[in-house]
């Protein structure tokens, strides 16, 4: 077998990782990343907890910056981590490399075209340690791998995407899952907190208060992704979540079989793809009724900073 040392070197690739009290989860993804990655870059939101001491005695390299949302934070890793890396890839602390993904990494990456600037993954929800296979939820195409120079990350508050420019992207087989370790309490209080965010993406389609990235095209992500988004932007988020969120419930649970998923998929399917989705509408509802004796953008953007805890700033996309 080749020295790991070996593989790294012509691999050559960066891994960031977000964090903030991920001590549960990190060291696993570590490890899936460690024969592969030549270097690790934890960009870390002040954690209390012992994230630092385990990124530290894996050799990671540690950032701190405060944390506005997901785009913003791995955008300014990108900024300002001193990736050496030729790719790089981007992993949340809850997810997993599998060994089978982790060869063919090591393997391929090095001997890719120059027109092949992005790699697409295939990703695997486990939910109650179970794989999640139906309603639509295996495989989810992800663009995670991507040529140093060649990626960069939607400026969205809900669903950012890493997108490409100046060639294309291919797609790895092998395992690569998303595995939370946390109870149903912090799967519904982090999906309570998504709800608000993707609130604000819905208000600031309808409202126009700061630009929009509006850079997912099948050139520059996985055909799915570009599919998912125009649906979602074009169609779902402009039918009353009313009717929305139970519709898109049955078509996952019945016509995408989300029922052969077992008592714990119906947990999941009905968290995520019902209440998570009606959550989401009640929100946008309840904020657009508390702005509505607005007028003035930037009035708007304060009140809905006030309303949400996030710090939103208005922008004249005129003066962009």
């Amino acid at each position: 077998m080749e020295d790991t040392s070996l593989q790294k070197d012509k691999t050559r690739l960066s891994t960031i990782i977000l964090t903030f009290n991920e001590e549960l989860h990190l060291e696993r993804a570590l490890r899936s990343v460690s024969d592969f990655s030549k270097e690790i870059f934890i960009i870390d939101s002040f954690s209390t907890d012992r994230t630092l001491e385990i990124a530290h005695a894996h050799g990671a390299v540690v950032l701190q910056n405060k944390f506005v949302n997901q785009a913003t934070q791995f955008q300014w890793a990108l900024d300002n981590a001193p990736i050496t890396g030729d790719w790089i890839l981007r992993l949340d602390a809850d997810e997993i490399i599998e060994s089978d993904l982790a060869v063919e990494i090591a393997q391929k990456i090095p001997t890719l075209t120059p027109e092949i600037v992005g790699i697409n993954l295939k990703r695997k929800h486990i939910f109650m340690n179970r794989w999640v296979r139906h309603g639509g939820r295996y495989p989810l195409v992800m663009l995670r791998i991507w040529r140093k120079g060649h990626g960069r990350i939607e400026n969205r508050w809900m669903d950012e995407h890493i997108v490409i420019s100046g060639g294309k992207a291919i797609t790895f087989e092998g395992g690569f899952a998303d595995h939370n370790l946390n109870d149903l309490t912090f799967f519904t209080d982090k999906h309570n907190k998504y709800a608000t965010r993707e609130a604000i993406e819905v208000l600031n389609q309808r409202m126009r208060l700061f630009p929009r990235d509006r850079s997912v095209t099948k050139e520059s992500t996985s055909l799915q992704t570009a599919v998912r988004f125009f649906i979602k932007e074009h169609i779902y988020n402009h039918i009353p979540f009313t009717i929305s969120a139970p519709l898109y419930f049955l078509w996952r649970y019945i016509f995408q079989l989300g029922f052969l998923d077992g008592r714990s998929g119906l947990i999941y399917h009905f968290l995520q793809g019902y209440w998570y989705r009606f959550l989401v509408g009640s929100k946008v509802m309840e904020l657009e009724r508390s702005l509505s004796h607005l007028t003035d953008k930037h009035m708007i953007s304060k009140e809905l900073s006030r309303l949400t805890g996030h710090t939103l700033k208005w922008t004249d996309e005129k003066s962009e």
